[in-house]
């Protein structure tokens, strides 16, 4: 199933007098939901859709959890989770305290499987 795309005509934001270009953006087309996921997976396995909803809720503690305690997650071929952080700087060391985190990112590294998958993806011009 080819992923869609549409073409925008942008400004360069680094050279505003350059002239616009043209970009293709890739579009969504829908969204899926847990449960949607679950019930596929059935289809597909012999988990109940029950017990796949019950395996992603578990996920979605788990993960977090794992998070703060500074630990990155590794799920395989499906990719790793990882925190970042948006910070501020200090002149001096001892300045440094926690009020400088002005925000934490959850970064997500897609795994080799994962990457193969969407590395065999193909476009279509909406």
């Amino acid at each position: 199933m080819p992923i869609k795309y549409h073409v925008m005509l942008r400004h360069n934001p680094r050279d505003p007098e350059a002239p616009k270009r043209y970009y293709p953006v890739v579009r969504s087309s829908g969204r899926t939901t847990q449960r949607n996921l679950a019930q596929k997976g059935a289809r597909m396995s012999t988990l109940s859709a029950a017990d796949l909803a019950a395996g992603l809720e578990v996920l979605l503690e788990l993960i977090p959890e794992e998070l703060m305690k500074g630990n990155i997650v590794d799920l395989g071929d499906f990719g790793s989770f990882r925190l970042s952080a948006n910070t501020t700087g200090s002149d001096t060391l001892e300045e440094v305290k926690s009020y400088n985190i002005k925000s934490v990112n959850v970064r997500f590294t897609p795994g080799k499987a994962f990457k193969d998958a969407m590395n065999r993806a193909t476009f279509e011009k909406l």
